[in-house]
């Protein structure tokens, strides 16, 4: 099942594509039962097919069920219907770390906090498991980093 905006995916409303990567789709949509805005996680649908690719994305889920940090995004569980599983994830607004060193040197006031957070999150990860990369880093809305995968 493709997503596309103005789809509905259990009690999700999925309204915009914010982003795609090695494990898929990353889409907004509102959690109509609570009422919040959501991220959700989609396996494509060539991994859907695939034992050990579902496993990946059962242990990913797992994995972020068992952090709980400032830094990282929580995982809120795990939707499916007809040939879509998604996770469904806490929607960080903003852009991602990547983006922002691309537009050019980061002020060095506002490069220290951002450094110190980024580190704290990848020491409490690593204590339980592995971590991700920087483009799964979201500085969301006031240069708060969240680790997203």
């Amino acid at each position: 099942m493709g997503l596309s905006p103005g789809t509905r995916l259990g009690h999700y409303d999925v309204t915009a594509l914010i982003g795609e990567g090695g494990m898929g789709q990353v889409w907004q949509a509102t959690d109509t039962q609570l009422n919040r805005q959501v991220a959700l996680k989609i396996l494509p649908d060539a991994f859907a097919a695939n034992p050990d690719r579902l496993a990946r994305f059962q242990r990913e889920a797992q994995v972020l069920a068992s952090r709980n940090h400032p830094n990282i995004a929580a995982i809120y569980g795990i939707e499916q219907g007809d040939d879509t599983r998604a996770l469904v994830l806490e929607l960080v607004e903003g852009p991602n770390l990547a983006d922002r060193i691309a537009k050019g040197p980061i002020p060095l006031d506002e490069a220290l906090p951002i450094a110190e957070q980024i580190a704290e999150a990848p020491e409490f990860a690593h204590e339980r498991g592995p971590f991700t990369a920087p483009t799964c880093t979201s500085l969301g809305r006031v240069n708060h980093p969240y680790d997203l995968d």
